[in-house]
């Protein structure tokens, strides 16, 4: 046999220069390779079957799976450190933290609504907290105050936020919300529990209207909230500073359809698109939703929100496009009256010129 010829340590079979790899102390053949071999999913180093870590869908090498990775404690699937979920020492997988989780429900869930209230025009709020935990006692102690009375909110998981969750109330009325929904205590128990929807980049407050406060039928829905569009777009600068999202966030998250003549045009628009991630999404059956503004725990800032959103469909069911189209920002802030919207327009310098100065410590 030449010098220059290697042989596969398992076979024997004669392999030419460039053929074969080392796997360990041992070279082998391309077919022994395939045979007794697999390749880390983390680093992709060739390893052996026997040496490897695995679970159906993931294949690791001793060193990556005890460097960046654990087994659920409950599954044994293999979870990156990443993504693993803690109950004090134990990791879990997503799926198998979810049945601990009895008072976070999954993102689809949607339970049959209970209206509060007496009124034509219900309010429905998905407020997103963050950075206090995906945790299962602090979700039962927010219901708690929330639902000392009556069922008002519940609590789902939701992709886009990193360590929290969604609190969505039922439909509301805005007096109910105001006067019966304990939101400022609400709020303030997600602070004490170190939650944040502000002060992040990831929460947003989104505000459903039912449709058929608008009119009977389809046609007569349609054309306010047609206006409802036209005003969006026409006073969109304006918003966009009430809403306190910065320009990548609204971008992201609640883009605008973009200015047209008439709230026909922009209607049109909306239909054509499979985007729900716009200032104002239509893509839901029953309800339109406002989603242009960011979290708050600040409890003004929420009351201000929801009145502004009252104020808006207000002004599109009582007047013409026309006259909504001739109507400056200063003439529509001048006819509001809630003391708490007219004090958030001031602070965001929205206000007829008007300005007081913002409490201390921002938003929460």
């Amino acid at each position: 046999m030449e010098e220059n010829v290697r042989v596969c340590d398992i076979c024997g079979a004669e392999l030419e220069e460039g053929e074969g790899i080392w796997v360990g102390e041992q070279f082998l053949c391309e077919d022994c390779i395939e045979e007794h071999c697999t390749t880390c999913d983390h680093c992709g180093e060739t390893i052996w079957i026997s040496d490897a870590v695995q679970d159906n869908d993931t294949t690791l090498c001793e060193t990556c799976f005890n460097d960046y990775y654990h087994r659920c404690e409950c599954c044994d699937r293999i979870i990156h450190d990443n993504n693993a979920n803690w109950r004090g020492d134990y990791p879990y997988c997503n799926n198998c933290y979810d049945t601990f989780n009895d008072e976070i429900e999954e993102y689809g869930y949607k339970p049959e609504p209970i209206f509060h209230g007496e009124d034509s025009r219900y309010f429905g709020v998905e407020l997103e907290v963050d950075c206090g935990g995906k945790d299962d006692e602090n979700a039962r102690t927010l219901k708690d105050i929330a639902n000392m009375h009556n069922e008002n909110i519940y609590i789902k998981s939701d992709g886009s936020i990193d360590d929290g969750f969604e609190i969505v109330s039922h439909p509301m009325t805005l007096e109910y919300h105001l006067n019966e929904m304990d939101w400022e205590s609400v709020m303030q128990e997600a602070v004490n529990l170190g939650y944040r929807s502000h002060q992040t980049s990831t929460c947003g407050l989104h505000i459903h209207v039912n449709r058929n406060a608008f009119g009977d039928n389809q046609s007569e829905q349609e054309e306010v909230i047609g206006k409802i569009l036209f005003f969006v777009e026409k006073h969109w600068a304006e918003l966009f500073q009430f809403s306190r999202r910065s320009n990548y966030n609204m971008n992201r998250w609640s883009a605008r359809y973009g200015f047209e003549k008439t709230g026909k045009e922009i209607l049109l628009k909306a239909k054509d698109t499979g985007n729900r991630y716009v200032a104002v999404n239509l893509r839901n059956y029953h309800t339109i939703e406002f989603r242009l503004f960011r979290g708050t725990l600040k409890y003004n800032t929420f009351v201000a929100t929801l009145q502004m959103v009252n104020r808006i469909c207000e002004v599109a069911i009582s007047m013409s496009e026309k006259e909504i189209d001739e109507m400056s920002w200063c003439e529509f802030v001048s006819s509001i009256e809630k003391p708490e919207l007219v004090g958030y327009l001031k602070e965001r310098r929205l206000y007829v010129n008007e300005l007081v100065k913002t409490a201390e410590g921002g938003e929460e």
